[in-house]
């Protein structure tokens, strides 16, 4: 039976989902999970009120589930691995069922398939199923990068140069479907984000830039689709920047996610990192 007051949750791995759960109990929904991942959060499973783990290339057993527990609005939020569509015998090894390969081979007929392409043809195979997916913001408002400096610590003038030469690419990067980020060091772009991420980027810009003080830029396309991807930094972002020798982290204001917030930011701080949203 369908329930105003009942949400699905279609989740990938990491803390995200986790934080949508919460914002989603506090504000009064019933939240009926489904794990896209073989190894879901403990978290996770503690903060819904139903949760199933569901094969990744499977899509109608997402819908059934969701179905069966009244939902007709859903989330999807998550780290879903790229590198997995790309194994060889991937075939094999998903089993896609009768959606998925709809999804591939009439949906995406004659279209790239870009992220934002791919998950705009999942979201209508899951409205065809009677699941309409929801803005991933919803429920974590809370936790939107905000304009202006976030931290204590700012940028120098140097770092600021690099802000500034660095905006504008970024952006075009992110239009073009290529990535969400680069790194930027003397005016000079260091590396761009593409289906590795953006953690295996921030470690490839370690190596490259052996003496530090690079810059982390991150932003989304000017027509994102909120219902999923939602450009996320967070706790493991600054451990990462830190290790590798990066000085300072800009976002899209309004359009970034960082994962537990306050947490976050007082991290930055105790690391002499800055946090700016744009």
């Amino acid at each position: 039976m369908e329930n105003e007051n009942t949400i699905g949750l279609i989740a990938g791995s990491g803390r995200l989902p986790i934080l949508v759960a919460q914002g989603a109990k506090r504000a009064g929904y019933k939240v009926i999970c489904t794990s896209l991942d073989d190894n879901p959060e403990s978290e996770l499973i503690k903060q819904v009120d139903y949760h199933t783990i569901v094969p990744l290339a499977r899509p109608d057993t997402w819908i059934r589930r969701l179905k069966e527990n009244g939902v007709t609005d859903a989330i999807m939020v998550g780290k879903v691995d790229k590198e997995k569509l790309f194994t060889p015998r991937r075939i094999l090894r998903y089993l896609p069922d009768w959606r998925a390969i709809r999804i591939y081979y009439w949906r995406l007929r004659k279209k790239d398939k870009i992220d934002q392409t791919l998950l705009q043809a999942i979201a209508e195979e899951l409205e065809s199923g009677g699941i309409i997916l929801q803005d991933s913001t919803k429920f974590c408002t809370d936790h939107i990068a905000a304009e202006g400096a976030m931290t204590k610590t700012l940028p120098g003038a140097d770092i600021q140069q690099d802000i500034d030469f660095g905006w504008d690419i970024v952006k075009r990067i992110a239009q073009a479907g290529i990535g969400q980020a680069i790194t930027v060091k003397e005016k000079i772009v260091i590396a761009v984000e593409a289906v590795e991420g953006t953690e295996k980027m921030i470690d490839r810009t370690g190596q490259l830039c052996r003496k530090g003080g690079w810059t982390l830029l991150k932003a989304s396309k000017p027509d994102h689709d909120f219902r999923f991807d939602v450009p996320c930094v967070g706790p493991n972002t600054i451990n990462s920047i830190n290790t590798n020798g990066g000085k300072c982290l800009v976002v899209e204001a309004g359009r970034t996610i960082i994962i537990d917030k306050p947490e976050t930011v007082a991290l930055a701080d105790d690391l002499g990192i800055s946090i700016i949203g744009i």
